[in-house]
């Protein structure tokens, strides 16, 4: 039989949440910090300014800068590992609509975190070999769930047979632009714009012409 969820007292959960809390809350500061001033230019006081906690409340969470830095990206990474997968199934059994699902979500996901997917591209490699490696694989593991279903799309005849590991890439470059390039997309889209067409765009590149009736809906930009 499974095991009954460990149910923890209420203080104790209280306090659990108010810890996961403050923790996001250092690390969405630490993002715009190191976004406005880079991560050798960040002082631990310039974080505890912009957190609106005290920089000994820091090292109660993490030891040192490189801690909070390799926190702050693998977050985002934990963020599109937790909620792409999901959006995607709740769009049913077709492959091409539940890729569209997870194009969509991880765009919605970056424009939640726009600081944090800007910082992992610039300040990287700053971690540690230990630190590059575990992105690498936390890298990999988000966009597993794109790949499975490019995979299972071109199994059933529903897109082209692409080469699936270049094109998860294109759709994680396609994702990652928004923040990248929000500075010039931010002032032209709206989000859902921005979604439609790349969609629209991603669609009519793998879904053979003589399928794109059935996803109609999905290829209309606007």
């Amino acid at each position: 039989m499974p095991a009954e969820p460990i149910e923890l007292p209420v203080d104790e959960a209280v306090r659990a949440v108010r810890a996961n809390s403050r923790r996001r809350q250092i690390l969405t500061a630490a993002a715009k910090v190191m976004q406005r001033k880079g991560f050798h230019q960040m002082s631990m006081q310039a974080l505890a300014d912009e957190a609106n906690v005290s920089v000994g409340s820091l090292y109660n969470y993490f030891g040192n800068k490189e801690e909070i830095l390799l926190a702050t990206i693998t977050d985002i990474l934990d963020a599109f590992q937790d909620q792409l997968e999901p959006a995607m199934v709740a769009a049913g059994e077709d492959p091409v609509e539940r890729l569209a699902a997870g194009i969509r979500r991880f765009i919605e996901i970056v424009d939640e975190n726009l600081d944090a997917v800007a910082l992992t591209y610039r300040e990287s490699r700053t971690l540690d070999p230990d630190g590059r490696e575990m992105l690498k694989r936390l890298e990999i593991a988000t966009s597993a769930p794109l790949r499975t279903v490019l995979t299972e799309g071109i199994d059933a005849g529903l897109l082209h047979p692409v080469d699936v590991d270049l094109m998860v890439f294109d759709l994680v470059l396609l994702a990652h632009g928004w923040s990248l390039k929000h500075w010039h997309f931010g002032r032209i889209y709206s989000l859902d714009e921005y979604i439609r067409l790349q969609t629209r765009y991603v669609l009519n590149t793998v879904v053979p012409q003589q399928k794109r009736n059935l996803y109609r809906h999905l290829m209309e930009a606007f």
